[in-house]
């Protein structure tokens, strides 16, 4: 994967024991391995001159020693002292300069060095040690700081997003630019509640996702870097760095300053008043709805989310008059796998992931009933299609199902729906919907109409659309319009005069209520 140009560039890896060997300066001094040639690639946090035998209790790990050996010259078991201690005291690399004190490797070192796994290096020919300590420590101390205005360049950057309201995605994608590496956000179980990167690359890691998030959540390794997420001693999450290609040291500190902002942006209310976990679930079914990344493309994102994919039967639904919060409740409450998101226009969607032996229809009209039940001010549809079994015809039974909730949308109060409405339901108002927006149908409901849209009445508009939705039953217009006979006579003479109509004549009604369908598909 290639690594995505930024401003701030990060900082060079740290220098192991083989670049400070390939430095100009050492390269003088005609450097000769002869012990340890494997562990080469151990970084180097300093470099220590020291002749004392015992320089191993002054170290903290990471050092790179230099010596004469001038006190350790005709005792050998000083010299395998000398460097099982350097051993212990975890040193990176010990440097012996020939000389006088050691004309050649003396053995006794480069034999238990090698059985450390601790490099030993002799230089041939005369060096300055000071010279390669200034080169080694003043590259050290620049990637130092090159490190902290890096942290100081992210923080400030999250930190400004944070503050303008940025959603979760895009403080991802600026972790994303900054480590050149897909980064995973999850909770405490795994889940993945938002990625960032290049997408094939981020793809990868979500078809491994289990393996991955167990390596995840041991030690680091390979560039699989995390950092907590919580407050208040109470952990909630992680992010990680999957696959970071820069030194470690710097994967960790671009990973603390993430987790920094993220838990800030979190206690801050998440920047698009919903959960974590309800963003992830909007996102990954708003793609599946639109249609523009193909479905079998988002099944890494789906099986990262927890949703079961593998031999399921999914029922794709939506709702309307309950949250999207009220949905996720209601399924835990049944125990029923799924994800629930908020869609434009106040529409919630739902895809339920249930087991091949479950019966579909009974679960969704169950889940139906029990969404009923929460309380709420708007009436309550929920428009299923038929259930897949295939994730590839997911995304047409979600527009399916949005289609049905959208053509029962703003039904007149008379209109009964059944628990769970589905395509065979809403008959000519499913084909009204879908015309809605051909000149022609709009030429015809606003000819037909035109009497009662030129002088708007509300009261007139609403009185014959329930007449029409009850098939002209008078007494029960009246009964839920909360009108005598009489006045409701009086207001059906005033919509027939106004639009020249008979509504007693079959064809003539048949006419209005069609027009009057797509008036009000056409302004929902």
């Amino acid at each position: 994967m290639a690594t995505v140009p930024h401003p701030w560039e990060a900082p060079a890896p740290a220098l192991s024991v083989r670049q400070v060997l390939a430095l100009e300066r050492v390269l003088a001094g005609e450097p000769e391995v002869v012990a340890g040639a494997h562990r080469l690639d151990r970084p180097v946090r300093w470099v220590h001159v020291a002749e004392a035998a015992d320089v191993g209790v002054m170290l903290s790990g990471g050092e790179m020693v230099l010596t004469t050996g001038v006190l350790l010259a005709g005792d050998e078991e000083k010299q395998a002292e000398y460097v099982r201690s350097l051993h212990r005291a975890e040193a990176s690399a010990v440097v012996l300069g020939l000389g006088r004190a050691f004309p050649t490797p003396p053995d006794a070192m480069r034999r238990v060095a090698e059985r450390c796994g601790l490099p030993l290096v002799v230089l041939h020919r005369p060096f300055p040690f000071a010279q390669l300590t200034e080169e080694v420590q003043s590259r050290l101390v620049r990637r130092k700081f090159a490190a902290v205005s890096l942290s100081e360049a992210v923080r400030t950057e999250l930190t400004a997003l944070i503050t303008a309201g940025a959603p979760l995605q895009r403080l991802l994608d600026e972790i994303a630019r900054h480590s050149g590496c897909p980064v995973v956000v999850t909770n405490l179980a795994h889940r993945v509640l938002g990625t960032a990167g290049e997408r094939p690359a981020v793809d990868d890691v979500l078809r491994d996702w289990e393996r991955i998030a167990r390596q995840a959540g041991g030690t680091e390794g390979d560039g699989w870097i995390r950092a907590e997420l919580g407050g208040r001693g109470e952990r909630w999450g992680r992010i990680v760095l999957c696959g970071y290609r820069g030194d470690t040291a710097t994967g960790r500190l671009l990973a603390d300053r993430a987790a920094e902002a993220l838990v800030l942006h979190r206690m801050l209310g998440g920047g698009a008043g919903c959960s974590w976990e309800e963003q992830s679930a909007q996102s990954l079914l708003t793609d599946l709805i639109s249609g523009v990344v193909p479905a079998r493309q988002l099944l890494p994102r789906a099986r990262a989310a927890g949703l079961p994919v593998n031999r399921r039967t999914f029922v794709p639904l939506v709702v309307r008059g309950r949250t999207a919060p009220q949905l996720t409740r209601v399924l835990r409450l049944l125990g029923l796998p799924g994800l629930a998101a908020e869609l434009a226009d106040a529409a919630q969607a739902v895809l339920l992931s249930l087991a091949r032996d479950q019966d579909a229809e009974t679960l969704t009209a169950h889940f139906a009933a029990r969404l009923r039940a929460e309380p709420g001010p708007e009436q309550v549809v929920v428009a299923a299609a038929d259930a897949r079994t295939a994730f590839d015809d997911v995304p047409t039974g979600l527009r399916e199902a949005r289609h049905v909730a959208d053509a029962v949308a703003g039904s007149a109060p008379a209109l009964t729906l059944p628990p769970v409405v589905r395509l065979k339901d809403v008959h000519l108002r499913g084909l009204i919907r879908l015309l809605r927006d051909d000149p022609q149908v709009q030429s015809f409901a606003e000819r037909e109409l035109d009497g009662l849209l030129c002088e708007p009445d509300d009261d007139l508009l609403s009185v014959l659309r329930t007449y029409l939705a009850t098939g002209r039953n008078k007494s029960r217009t009246a009964q839920l319009h909360h009108v005598s006979r009489p006045a409701l006579y009086r207001r059906l003479e005033a919509i027939q005069a106004r639009l020249g109509v008979d509504l007693d004549d079959f064809e003539q009604a048949a006419s209005v209520h069609i027009a009057l369908l797509a008036h009000d598909a056409q302004h929902q």
